[in-house]
Order: structure tokens, then C-alpha cells, then sequence
């Protein structure tokens, strides 16, 4: 069995992920396959926008968002 000495820096830092090679390169391959873009200026301000009103609780629940935008029912007769 083969050892490995980790450095106690990397342990401190949480920087260290033990992960299978086979599993390592296919996340590699995935991380390919992911178009990557860079954001706008606009895009990145709503986006900060965003996460700053989720931070604040200032939001809508999807569940009720969708309950608003449903049509209205009809009545039975």
C-alpha cells in the first residue's frame, strides 16, 4: 500500500478533495462540454441585484408566483 503525506496547510485551508482518477476525468470531460460565458455589466448588476434581495428576503416563492400567474378557475355550474 502506498503512502501519502498530506500537508497540514492544505487540511486547514479545506483546499483538499480525494476523488477516484476515472471519476476525476470524466468531471474534466464535463467541465469541457459547459459553454462558459462572461456576464454583461448589466447582467452582472442584476445578478448582484438578485442574490442581494434573496440575502434580504426581498422575494416571491416560486409556489406562490406560479399560484399568482395561473388563470383564473372557472365555476362549476
Amino acid at each position: 500500500m502506498k503512502m501519502v503525506t498530506i500537508p497540514k496547510d492544505l487540511m486547514k485551508k479545506g483546499d483538499l478533495v480525494v476523488i477516484p482518477r476515472q471519476d476525476y476525468e470524466q468531471l474534466l470531460k464535463r467541465q469541457k462540454v459547459i459553454p462558459v460565458s462572461k456576464l454583461t455589466p448589466s447582467e452582472r448588476k442584476a445578478l448582484e441585484r438578485g442574490r442581494r434581495n434573496i440575502r434580504l428576503g426581498e422575494y416571491i416563492p416560486l409556489d406562490t408566483l406560479v399560484h399568482e400567474l395561473a388563470p383564473p378557475r372557472r365555476k362549476k355550474r
